[in-house]
């Protein structure tokens, strides 16, 4: 597609932001208002999309989106600096998000916090975690979310002729999404 990871993760959450920021934050009452810039004055983030969001809990906040292709050792520390950075750009409270598309070797553990002491100082990040390969494809193609429709092949249970053939079938019906159709191939 040409496209960097960035702009693709940007092009499949305005889709359907709203969907995309429930379903990440686990939260039907989540409302996307806004997707923001991710950069900042020193640091280019290459992954990562920030969504403006609210709630009636938590009023404004911000849902920082970082997408993987496969899970790196220094994300941890890259979430912490990712949340630092947006909260201090933004003046709100974040809730960050890791998206690994593939699994990593069975070596690795995937972290879902930063959490170091230093000279009896310490500092904690933590954040959520979601891996494609264990999201069920079913619940997917059911709810609907359009911005991992092109992820089916991938999704826990998304490898099945059926569910191939639902996935684009919903990508061809929807002339917003059709042009996703070839990330179907790529995955």
């Amino acid at each position: 597609m040409g496209e960097t990871p960035k702009t693709a993760l940007h092009r499949l959450i305005s889709l359907a932001p709203n969907a995309w920021v429930q379903w990440v934050t686990g939260n039907p009452q989540v409302r996307a208002s806004q997707l923001l810039d991710a950069e900042f004055q020193w640091i280019s983030r290459e992954s990562d999309v920030i969504v403006k969001a609210s709630s009636p809990e938590h009023s404004e906040f911000l849902i920082l989106n970082e997408l993987q292709l496969r899970y790196d050792q220094n994300m941890p520390k890259r979430m912490r600096n990712y949340v630092a950075l947006a909260e201090e750009k933004y003046n709100l409270s974040a809730n960050p998000v890791l998206i690994n598309i593939l699994p990593p070797p069975g070596t690795v553990t995937i972290e879902n916090c930063y959490d170091k002491e230093f000279m009896g100082l310490k500092a904690r990040q933590d954040y959520r975690v979601i891996n494609l390969w264990e999201v069920e494809a079913e619940l997917v193609l059911e709810q609907p979310l359009p911005p991992l429709f092109p992820f089916v092949p991938i999704l826990f249970g998304g490898g099945s002729e059926s569910k191939l053939r639902s996935a684009v079938q919903a990508l061809r019906a929807d002339q917003t999404l059709n042009q996703l159709e070839p990330l179907l191939e790529v995955v």
